[in-house]
Protein backbone atom coordinates (compact mmCIF):
# COMPACT_ATOMS: atom_id res chain seq x y z
CA UNK A 1 0.00 0.00 0.00
CA UNK A 2 1.54 3.04 -1.15
CA UNK A 3 0.95 6.34 0.53
CA UNK A 4 -1.37 8.17 -2.20
CA UNK A 5 -3.57 5.28 -0.54
CA UNK A 6 -2.74 5.17 3.16
CA UNK A 7 -3.58 9.43 3.23
CA UNK A 8 -7.02 8.95 2.08
CA UNK A 9 -7.84 5.98 4.50
CA UNK A 10 -6.35 7.21 7.44
CA UNK A 11 -8.16 10.79 6.30
CA UNK A 12 -11.40 9.17 6.71
CA UNK A 13 -10.38 7.13 9.43
CA UNK A 14 -8.94 10.24 11.38
CA UNK A 15 -13.13 11.87 10.86
CA UNK A 16 -14.42 8.88 12.05
CA UNK A 17 -12.51 8.37 15.49
CA UNK A 18 -12.74 12.21 15.77
CA UNK A 19 -16.55 11.98 15.27
CA UNK A 20 -17.16 8.89 17.92
CA UNK A 21 -15.19 10.52 20.66
CA UNK A 22 -17.16 10.34 23.79
CA UNK A 23 -15.78 12.78 26.21
CA UNK A 24 -17.28 10.64 29.53
CA UNK A 25 -14.98 8.06 28.62
CA UNK A 26 -12.27 8.31 26.11
CA UNK A 27 -8.77 9.99 26.79
CA UNK A 28 -9.32 14.06 25.75
CA UNK A 29 -7.48 14.33 22.20
CA UNK A 30 -4.66 16.93 21.74
CA UNK A 31 -5.85 20.33 20.18
CA UNK A 32 -4.28 19.95 17.30
CA UNK A 33 -6.02 16.66 16.65
CA UNK A 34 -9.21 18.84 17.01
CA UNK A 35 -7.74 21.73 14.74
CA UNK A 36 -6.55 19.52 11.81
CA UNK A 37 -9.20 16.52 12.12
CA UNK A 38 -6.18 14.50 12.12
CA UNK A 39 -4.94 11.43 14.38
CA UNK A 40 -1.49 11.70 12.68
CA UNK A 41 1.58 13.94 12.46
CA UNK A 42 3.87 15.27 9.67
CA UNK A 43 5.13 12.98 6.97
CA UNK A 44 8.43 11.36 7.84
CA UNK A 45 11.10 12.84 5.84
CA UNK A 46 13.00 10.21 3.92
CA UNK A 47 16.34 11.23 5.54
CA UNK A 48 14.69 10.39 8.86
CA UNK A 49 13.12 6.91 7.86
CA UNK A 50 16.78 6.54 6.09
CA UNK A 51 18.19 7.36 9.55
CA UNK A 52 16.49 4.56 11.27
CA UNK A 53 16.94 1.93 8.79
CA UNK A 54 20.67 2.82 9.58
CA UNK A 55 19.82 2.41 13.61
CA UNK A 56 17.92 -0.88 13.01
CA UNK A 57 20.14 -2.52 10.49
CA UNK A 58 17.83 -3.41 8.48
CA UNK A 59 15.37 -2.02 6.05
CA UNK A 60 11.49 -1.17 6.71
CA UNK A 61 9.01 -3.29 5.24
CA UNK A 62 7.28 -1.65 2.11
CA UNK A 63 3.99 -0.60 3.91
CA UNK A 64 5.57 0.53 7.03
CA UNK A 65 7.80 2.61 5.12
CA UNK A 66 5.33 4.03 3.00
CA UNK A 67 2.72 5.21 6.23
CA UNK A 68 5.85 6.65 7.92
CA UNK A 69 6.27 9.08 4.47
CA UNK A 70 2.75 9.77 5.21
CA UNK A 71 2.70 10.10 8.86
CA UNK A 72 5.69 10.21 11.22
CA UNK A 73 3.34 8.45 13.71
CA UNK A 74 -0.35 8.05 15.03
CA UNK A 75 -2.70 8.25 17.45
CA UNK A 76 -4.89 5.39 18.55
CA UNK A 77 -4.63 2.96 16.51
CA UNK A 78 -7.87 1.34 17.29
CA UNK A 79 -9.54 1.29 20.70
CA UNK A 80 -6.41 -0.07 22.72
CA UNK A 81 -3.40 1.06 21.34
CA UNK A 82 -2.90 4.57 21.75
CA UNK A 83 0.28 5.85 19.98
CA UNK A 84 2.29 4.15 17.19
CA UNK A 85 5.69 5.30 17.08
CA UNK A 86 7.73 7.82 14.62
CA UNK A 87 10.49 6.41 12.39
CA UNK A 88 13.00 7.78 15.23
CA UNK A 89 10.76 6.18 18.38
CA UNK A 90 10.12 2.66 16.88
CA UNK A 91 12.90 0.05 18.29
CA UNK A 92 13.85 -3.24 19.38
CA UNK A 93 11.42 -4.54 21.75
CA UNK A 94 14.65 -5.83 23.61
CA UNK A 95 15.53 -2.85 23.85
CA UNK A 96 12.20 -0.76 24.78
CA UNK A 97 9.66 -3.49 26.34
CA UNK A 98 11.57 -6.61 27.39
CA UNK A 99 8.94 -7.57 29.49
CA UNK A 100 6.88 -8.56 26.48
CA UNK A 101 9.05 -10.91 25.40
CA UNK A 102 9.92 -12.33 28.54
CA UNK A 103 6.25 -13.09 29.12
CA UNK A 104 5.61 -14.36 25.93
CA UNK A 105 8.42 -16.03 24.51
CA UNK A 106 8.94 -17.82 22.07
CA UNK A 107 5.73 -16.36 21.03
CA UNK A 108 6.96 -12.64 20.79
CA UNK A 109 10.97 -13.31 19.75
CA UNK A 110 13.87 -11.23 20.56
CA UNK A 111 14.10 -10.27 16.92
CA UNK A 112 10.80 -8.34 17.22
CA UNK A 113 10.78 -4.82 16.63
CA UNK A 114 8.54 -2.60 18.31
CA UNK A 115 5.93 0.02 17.01
CA UNK A 116 4.12 0.85 19.26
CA UNK A 117 4.55 3.67 22.22
CA UNK A 118 1.31 3.55 24.92
CA UNK A 119 -1.46 1.23 24.47
CA UNK A 120 -4.11 -0.91 27.49
CA UNK A 121 -1.53 -3.48 28.16
CA UNK A 122 -1.47 -4.25 24.02
CA UNK A 123 1.67 -4.17 22.06
CA UNK A 124 2.59 -3.71 18.68
CA UNK A 125 5.61 -5.63 16.67
CA UNK A 126 6.74 -6.46 13.55
CA UNK A 127 8.75 -9.47 12.71
CA UNK A 128 11.82 -9.26 10.69
CA UNK A 129 12.41 -12.85 10.65
CA UNK A 130 8.63 -13.62 9.06
CA UNK A 131 8.87 -11.93 5.39
CA UNK A 132 6.54 -12.20 2.29
CA UNK A 133 7.67 -12.01 -1.25
CA UNK A 134 7.27 -8.78 -1.29
CA UNK A 135 9.52 -8.14 1.61
CA UNK A 136 6.33 -7.41 3.72
CA UNK A 137 7.07 -8.67 7.53
CA UNK A 138 4.25 -10.20 9.70
CA UNK A 139 2.64 -7.79 11.83
CA UNK A 140 1.23 -8.58 15.25
CA UNK A 141 -1.27 -7.53 18.04
CA UNK A 142 -0.91 -8.70 21.53
CA UNK A 143 -2.46 -7.72 24.33
CA UNK A 144 -2.19 -9.14 28.48
CA UNK A 145 -5.83 -9.02 28.71
CA UNK A 146 -6.74 -11.60 26.04
CA UNK A 147 -5.73 -14.86 27.58
CA UNK A 148 -4.35 -15.50 23.62
CA UNK A 149 -0.82 -15.47 22.30
CA UNK A 150 -0.09 -12.65 19.77
CA UNK A 151 -2.25 -12.62 16.83
CA UNK A 152 -0.57 -12.88 12.78
CA UNK A 153 -1.42 -10.33 10.23
CA UNK A 154 0.37 -11.25 7.03
CA UNK A 155 2.03 -7.10 6.75
CA UNK A 156 1.78 -3.86 8.72
CA UNK A 157 -0.92 -2.74 6.75
CA UNK A 158 -3.21 -5.86 7.00
CA UNK A 159 -2.64 -4.90 11.15
CA UNK A 160 -4.14 -1.33 10.93
CA UNK A 161 -7.12 -2.59 8.60
CA UNK A 162 -7.64 -5.02 11.64
CA UNK A 163 -7.31 -2.50 14.23
CA UNK A 164 -9.60 -0.40 12.42
CA UNK A 165 -12.45 -2.47 11.84
CA UNK A 166 -11.86 -3.79 15.54
CA UNK A 167 -12.63 0.36 15.87
CA UNK A 168 -16.00 0.08 13.91
CA UNK A 169 -17.03 -3.40 16.09
CA UNK A 170 -16.56 -1.13 19.14
CA UNK A 171 -17.88 2.17 18.83
CA UNK A 172 -20.05 1.34 15.14
CA UNK A 173 -19.67 5.36 13.95
CA UNK A 174 -21.87 6.34 10.99
CA UNK A 175 -20.24 7.38 7.83
CA UNK A 176 -19.02 6.18 4.26
CA UNK A 177 -17.69 2.91 5.93
CA UNK A 178 -20.41 1.81 7.40
CA UNK A 179 -22.50 2.92 5.01
CA UNK A 180 -20.48 0.69 2.66
CA UNK A 181 -20.73 -2.59 4.69
CA UNK A 182 -24.25 -2.27 5.29
CA UNK A 183 -24.79 -2.34 1.69
CA UNK A 184 -22.71 -5.53 1.25
CA UNK A 185 -24.35 -6.86 3.51
CA UNK A 186 -27.81 -6.74 1.73
CA UNK A 187 -25.87 -7.88 -1.49
CA UNK A 188 -25.29 -10.32 0.19
CA UNK A 189 -28.19 -11.42 1.73
CA UNK A 190 -29.57 -11.31 -1.92
CA UNK A 191 -26.56 -13.57 -3.22
CA UNK A 192 -27.26 -15.80 -0.67
CA UNK A 193 -31.04 -16.24 -1.48
CA UNK A 194 -30.17 -16.41 -5.25
CA UNK A 195 -27.79 -19.98 -3.90
CA UNK A 196 -24.10 -18.56 -3.64
CA UNK A 197 -23.19 -20.08 -0.74
CA UNK A 198 -19.03 -19.10 -0.49
CA UNK A 199 -18.72 -15.39 -2.15
CA UNK A 200 -21.83 -14.06 0.57
CA UNK A 201 -20.18 -16.00 3.45
CA UNK A 202 -16.78 -13.85 2.53
CA UNK A 203 -18.44 -10.71 2.80
CA UNK A 204 -20.40 -11.47 5.84
CA UNK A 205 -17.57 -12.49 7.83
CA UNK A 206 -16.01 -8.92 6.86
CA UNK A 207 -18.96 -6.89 7.50
CA UNK A 208 -19.20 -8.79 11.00
CA UNK A 209 -15.78 -7.85 11.98
CA UNK A 210 -16.74 -3.97 11.09
CA UNK A 211 -19.79 -4.71 13.49
CA UNK A 212 -22.56 -5.06 11.39
CA UNK A 213 -25.54 -6.81 13.50
CA UNK A 214 -27.30 -7.93 11.00
CA UNK A 215 -24.65 -9.55 9.36
CA UNK A 216 -23.78 -11.94 12.36
CA UNK A 217 -26.97 -12.69 12.30
CA UNK A 218 -27.21 -13.60 8.21
CA UNK A 219 -23.61 -15.43 8.64
CA UNK A 220 -24.75 -17.07 11.60
CA UNK A 221 -27.38 -19.22 9.51
CA UNK A 222 -25.26 -20.22 6.73
CA UNK A 223 -22.97 -21.40 9.10
CA UNK A 224 -25.81 -23.68 11.12
CA UNK A 225 -26.63 -25.39 7.99
CA UNK A 226 -22.46 -25.80 6.99
CA UNK A 227 -22.19 -27.39 9.99
CA UNK A 228 -20.18 -24.72 11.31
CA UNK A 229 -20.89 -23.67 14.94
CA UNK A 230 -18.73 -21.59 15.58
CA UNK A 231 -20.96 -18.46 16.17
CA UNK A 232 -23.92 -19.66 18.33
CA UNK A 233 -27.48 -18.23 19.49
CA UNK A 234 -26.03 -16.59 22.56
CA UNK A 235 -23.50 -14.64 20.29
CA UNK A 236 -26.82 -12.80 18.65
CA UNK A 237 -28.95 -12.04 21.87
CA UNK A 238 -26.16 -11.38 24.47
CA UNK A 239 -25.78 -8.25 22.35
CA UNK A 240 -26.68 -5.06 24.67
CA UNK A 241 -28.69 -3.31 21.60
CA UNK A 242 -31.30 -6.39 21.97
CA UNK A 243 -32.21 -5.34 18.17
CA UNK A 244 -33.81 -8.59 17.55
CA UNK A 245 -36.05 -8.26 20.14
CA UNK A 246 -38.46 -6.82 17.90
CA UNK A 247 -37.78 -9.49 14.57
CA UNK A 248 -39.79 -12.40 13.98
CA UNK A 249 -36.88 -14.46 13.55
CA UNK A 250 -36.30 -14.25 17.26
CA UNK A 251 -39.50 -16.53 18.19
CA UNK A 252 -39.47 -18.59 14.65
CA UNK A 253 -36.33 -19.28 14.32
CA UNK A 254 -33.93 -19.02 17.74
CA UNK A 255 -35.78 -19.30 20.46
CA UNK A 256 -36.79 -23.19 19.50
CA UNK A 257 -33.00 -23.51 19.04
CA UNK A 258 -32.14 -22.36 22.33
CA UNK A 259 -35.03 -24.17 24.21
CA UNK A 260 -33.69 -27.88 22.29
CA UNK A 261 -30.46 -26.76 23.81
CA UNK A 262 -31.84 -26.51 27.59
CA UNK A 263 -33.64 -29.50 27.05
CA UNK A 264 -30.99 -31.04 26.73
CA UNK A 265 -27.97 -29.89 28.72
CA UNK A 266 -30.25 -28.06 31.69
CA UNK A 267 -29.97 -31.28 33.52
CA UNK A 268 -25.96 -30.42 33.93
CA UNK A 269 -26.54 -27.11 35.65
CA UNK A 270 -27.98 -24.79 33.17
CA UNK A 271 -28.62 -23.43 29.64
CA UNK A 272 -28.24 -19.97 27.78
CA UNK A 273 -31.94 -19.78 27.85
CA UNK A 274 -31.97 -19.27 31.53
CA UNK A 275 -28.60 -17.37 31.26
CA UNK A 276 -30.83 -14.65 29.11
CA UNK A 277 -33.78 -15.01 31.40
CA UNK A 278 -31.90 -13.61 34.21
CA UNK A 279 -28.89 -11.56 32.72
CA UNK A 280 -29.57 -11.17 28.79
CA UNK A 281 -30.99 -7.38 28.05
CA UNK A 282 -33.61 -6.08 29.24
CA UNK A 283 -35.82 -5.92 26.10
CA UNK A 284 -35.33 -9.63 25.79
CA UNK A 285 -35.96 -11.23 29.08
CA UNK A 286 -39.62 -10.92 29.16
CA UNK A 287 -40.22 -12.77 25.22
CA UNK A 288 -37.95 -15.30 26.75
CA UNK A 289 -39.89 -16.16 29.95
CA UNK A 290 -43.15 -16.08 27.35
CA UNK A 291 -41.10 -18.34 25.08
CA UNK A 292 -40.50 -20.91 27.09
CA UNK A 293 -43.70 -20.69 29.21
CA UNK A 294 -45.59 -22.05 26.25
CA UNK A 295 -42.98 -24.61 25.06
CA UNK A 296 -43.55 -26.02 28.62
CA UNK A 297 -47.49 -26.61 27.67
CA UNK A 298 -48.59 -30.02 26.53
CA UNK A 299 -48.11 -30.67 22.83
CA UNK A 300 -46.13 -27.53 21.89
CA UNK A 301 -43.91 -27.96 19.46
CA UNK A 302 -42.38 -25.23 17.41
CA UNK A 303 -43.50 -24.64 13.49
CA UNK A 304 -40.56 -24.96 11.13
CA UNK A 305 -41.72 -22.01 8.49
CA UNK A 306 -44.96 -21.28 6.59
CA UNK A 307 -47.80 -23.85 6.72
CA UNK A 308 -46.62 -25.31 2.78
CA UNK A 309 -43.37 -26.20 4.18
CA UNK A 310 -44.18 -26.94 8.03
CA UNK A 311 -46.24 -29.75 6.56
CA UNK A 312 -43.37 -31.63 4.49
CA UNK A 313 -41.19 -31.23 6.97
CA UNK A 314 -43.62 -32.99 9.58
CA UNK A 315 -43.88 -36.09 6.75
CA UNK A 316 -40.23 -36.15 6.60
CA UNK A 317 -40.14 -36.22 11.00
CA UNK A 318 -42.77 -38.89 10.38
CA UNK A 319 -40.62 -40.76 8.38
CA UNK A 320 -37.35 -40.94 9.27
CA UNK A 321 -37.31 -43.42 11.68
CA UNK A 322 -39.18 -46.04 8.67
CA UNK A 323 -37.23 -45.13 6.24
CA UNK A 324 -34.12 -44.01 6.88
CA UNK A 325 -31.86 -40.92 6.71
CA UNK A 326 -30.99 -41.45 2.32
CA UNK A 327 -34.73 -42.11 2.02
CA UNK A 328 -35.47 -38.94 3.57
CA UNK A 329 -33.24 -36.22 2.80
CA UNK A 330 -34.21 -36.30 -0.69
CA UNK A 331 -38.20 -34.83 0.58
CA UNK A 332 -36.66 -32.37 2.92
CA UNK A 333 -34.62 -31.03 0.33
CA UNK A 334 -37.37 -30.95 -2.19
CA UNK A 335 -39.42 -29.25 0.45
CA UNK A 336 -37.11 -26.28 0.37
CA UNK A 337 -39.63 -25.03 -2.57
CA UNK A 338 -42.34 -24.25 -0.07
CA UNK A 339 -39.99 -22.21 3.02
CA UNK A 340 -40.48 -18.73 2.58
CA UNK A 341 -38.08 -16.13 5.42
CA UNK A 342 -40.30 -14.65 8.20
CA UNK A 343 -38.28 -10.98 7.64
CA UNK A 344 -35.17 -9.54 5.63
CA UNK A 345 -33.03 -10.79 8.03
CA UNK A 346 -34.14 -14.62 7.47
CA UNK A 347 -32.31 -16.74 4.90
CA UNK A 348 -32.25 -20.77 6.13
CA UNK A 349 -34.55 -22.35 8.13
CA UNK A 350 -32.11 -23.05 11.06
CA UNK A 351 -35.15 -24.09 13.26
CA UNK A 352 -34.58 -27.64 11.45
CA UNK A 353 -31.89 -28.19 14.07
CA UNK A 354 -34.21 -27.53 16.71
CA UNK A 355 -35.62 -31.18 15.87
CA UNK A 356 -32.48 -33.95 16.98
CA UNK A 357 -33.62 -36.20 14.12
CA UNK A 358 -33.54 -33.43 11.44
CA UNK A 359 -30.21 -32.22 12.75
CA UNK A 360 -28.75 -35.37 12.27
CA UNK A 361 -30.55 -35.74 8.76
CA UNK A 362 -28.73 -32.22 7.68
CA UNK A 363 -25.11 -33.23 7.32
CA UNK A 364 -22.57 -30.21 6.34
CA UNK A 365 -22.63 -31.32 2.65
CA UNK A 366 -26.68 -31.38 2.68
CA UNK A 367 -26.39 -28.33 4.27
CA UNK A 368 -24.57 -26.96 1.47
CA UNK A 369 -27.45 -28.15 -0.29
CA UNK A 370 -29.75 -26.52 0.94
CA UNK A 371 -28.20 -22.86 0.87
CA UNK A 372 -27.43 -24.10 -2.98
CA UNK A 373 -31.36 -23.75 -3.65
CA UNK A 374 -32.95 -20.25 -5.06
CA UNK A 375 -34.79 -19.37 -2.58
CA UNK A 376 -37.85 -17.24 -1.93
CA UNK A 377 -36.63 -13.49 -1.90
CA UNK A 378 -33.70 -14.53 -3.84
CA UNK A 379 -32.73 -11.95 -7.50
CA UNK A 380 -33.50 -14.13 -10.35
Amino acid sequence: MDRDAWRPWLERWSEEWIDAHDPERDRPHDDDVLRHRWLGFAPAAPERIAAAEARLGRALPPSFREFLLVTDGWRYAGSFIWRLGGAGEIGWMRDLDAHWIEAYAPNIPARALQISLEGDAAVLFLDPGDVDPDGEWAAYFQASWTGDGPRRHPSFHALMRHLYAGFHALRRPPGPTRDFWTEATERARLAALAGEVDGPLEVLEEACRFGIERARLLRFQMLTLLGNHEMQVQHLLLDEDAWLAGDPILEAELLPLLYSEHRRRHQWGGSVLELLKEHGPERLRPLVARYEARAREPGHRPRFGPPEFDERVRAVQAGLSLSGMDAAWPALRDAMAFWRPVSEHHIAPVVLFSDPLLATLITPERGREILAVRRWGGPG
